[in-house]
């Protein structure tokens, strides 16, 4: 039995040891605390040692988790439209855990919850929010949520998400304290990248001016320079696909000069209308104008089918408001890429200005130097007029009055022969005369414009607009009587695709290398023509067989007709209409 005196001696020494254990207690929490503190610190270092945006985004999910214990962690980017997400950066999944969960999500649910009013969120159980808008299949399970935005420049960029503390108890007010400070530190972080990244942006356009107005001026053909034009913009933006549309001559309509990138073969040559295309749409609004998915844009004609594989896109006239539109840019990312943000736009748009601008200069370049080459060939022709036929003439005078007096007939032809020769002599440099005066002045009818106007006139009768390319120099390559059988070759296909076809779809293709020109003729009819026109392909094939070629017509795998009209050019040729 415990005398009272033996109690009293060992109270004192109870209470001393709770003491103890609660000041150990204390000092492990002051422990935790500062790790907490130090590890916070580390984190904020390595996020504002980034300069990438891309691994500033990344490093914050990964401190973030590791700050809290979580083993989720995932910052969702609100995309231009404030209302969804842009993108998403996860840490805790694998890969193949990623790929089993599908597409990535939008902005519904608690995560649209933060959207919607961005302040932190802490749940014990996600399911019971009113909000919960539940889990993909093969999703992981995620009970405890913590949710913190982050603000750059008092705009709120994104979200932090976290879920699943590590032991099973939910995210305390500690933990919320943590990540917030986080985010502030991370929002300076994304300014300061944003920043980095938009100077380093602004220094590749002013780079890919210069190169353009160095190629201008060191005399690069036009199309070569066209073609840097649409290559760097690509590079630049991350664009799978760019292109180059110009306005044709005597026409409402665009044609795509260059294309380059995914696919960019479906694109060059095209003749696009200006209120069915995204080129289009730019062009006569003169200003950019954006798609968030191209491949399924009401406002552009699917036919042909061009945008398979692709999403966002912008077109970007080329042109000042006091110089004109000179022609549009094209480019267009792959599905699922971010869309256009506006400030690329911005910046895009200044760089076709430029480009502009540099192209004006390249034509007024070109327009003095061909009023020197006109004034040239005035001056050879003058001096042709004045100098050699005058003494040609003068000297057939002589040699005629010389005839008179001799008396040998032998002799006398001879004379009259040498005389001869000097006036067909004079007749030929008269053509030449004639040749250098009106050849450089005379402008082509245009085979382009012809062809796209019989394309244009035969809509109303097919019901649709045929899809039209185009390539070659065909104003400048095809003689005028090889360019008329085009068109009335042409004029009677679409005649009887008209008539007989019963077609919901044709195409015609034009093509010159120089060597020869190739017109194509498709439909996805029924028989279309046997009854083209006034006499069918039997017409057709006599006006190619007069100039060395021949006609073809075949059946299509799909259904339908396609006809080829094949004939060689001269090597020699003035320019056709």
């Amino acid at each position: 039995m415990t005398s009272p005196e033996s109690s009293r001696v060992r109270l004192p020494q109870l209470r001393l040891d709770e003491l103890l254990d609660e000041l150990r207690a204390r000092v492990d929490a002051a422990r935790h605390t500062r790790d907490r503190v130090h590890s916070l610190l580390e984190a904020v270092l390595a996020v504002g040692g980034e300069l990438d945006l891309e691994h500033v985004l990344h490093t914050v999910v990964d401190a973030a988790a590791a700050l809290v214990d979580a083993e989720y962690a995932a910052l969702g980017v609100i995309g231009p439209d404030g209302r969804t997400l842009s993108a998403f950066h996860t840490a805790g999944l694998t890969e193949t855990q990623i790929a089993a969960i599908g597409p990535y999500p939008q902005g519904h649910g608690i995560l649209g919850e933060l959207i919607r009013d961005p302040r932190p969120l802490r749940l014990t159980r996600l399911g019971d929010h009113p909000a919960a808008y539940g889990f993909p299949p093969h999703h992981p399970p995620m009970n405890s949520f913590l949710g913190v935005p982050i603000r750059v420049r008092d705009q709120v960029f994104g979200n932090l998400y976290l879920t699943e503390k590590r032991g099973g108890a939910g995210f305390g007010e500690e933990d919320e304290a943590i990540v917030s400070a986080l985010a502030v530190a991370a929002g300076m972080a994304i300014d300061h990248a944003r920043l980095y990244a938009d100077s380093r942006l602004r220094e590749r356009w002013l780079r890919a001016n210069a190169d353009i107005t160095h190629s201008l001026m060191s005399g690069s053909p036009r199309a070569e320079t066209l073609g840097l034009i649409a290559e760097r913009a690509r590079e630049i933006t991350g664009s799978a696909l760019a292109a180059v549309a110009v306005p044709m001559a005597e026409t409402k309509a665009l044609t795509v000069e260059i294309a380059v990138g995914l696919d960019a073969e479906d694109h060059r040559g095209l003749v696009l209308p200006l209120h069915e295309s995204l080129m289009g749409l730019a062009y006569t609004a003169a200003a950019p104008v954006a798609s968030d998915d191209v491949a399924h844009d009401p406002r552009i004609s699917p036919e042909p089918p061009r945008f398979k594989g692709l999403g966002p896109a912008v077109a970007v006239p080329v042109g000042t408001p006091e110089g004109g539109t000179r022609g549009v840019v094209l480019l267009a990312r792959e599905a699922g890429r971010a869309v256009f943000a506006r400030k690329e736009t911005e910046l895009l748009q200044a760089f076709s200005a430029q480009a502009a601008l540099a192209l004006e200069l390249a034509e007024h370049r070109q327009d003095a130097e061909r009023v020197a080459l006109l004034r040239d060939h005035e001056r050879i022709a003058r001096d042709l007029h004045d100098l050699a036929i005058q003494r040609l003439f003068a000297t057939g005078m002589t040699l005629q009055s010389t005839g008179r007096l001799i008396a040998h007939p032998e002799a006398t032809d001879r004379v009259q022969r040498a005389v001869d020769d000097l006036d067909e002599t004079i007749k030929i440099i008269r053509s030449a005369i004639f040749g250098l005066r009106g050849h450089d002045g005379a402008a082509a009818d245009g085979l382009r414009a012809r062809v796209v106007d019989a394309v244009g006139e035969a809509a109303p009768r097919l019901g649709f607009t045929p899809v039209l390319r185009i390539e070659g120099l065909l104003d400048t390559q095809v003689p005028r009587e090889v360019a008329d059988d085009i068109t009335a070759v042409l004029a009677e296909c679409l005649a009887g695709i008209a008539r007989h076809a019963r077609a919901s779809r044709a195409q015609v293709v034009l093509t010159t290398d120089g060597r020869e020109a190739v017109l194509t003729v498709s439909d996805n009819g029924a028989g279309a023509l046997d009854g083209a026109g006034a006499g069918g392909p039997r017409a057709m094939a006599e006006r190619a067989e007069r100039r060395g070629g021949h006609l073809s017509v075949s059946p299509r795998d799909d259904g339908g007709t396609e006809l080829t009209w094949r004939v060689p050019l001269p090597a020699e040729q003035e320019p056709g209409g």
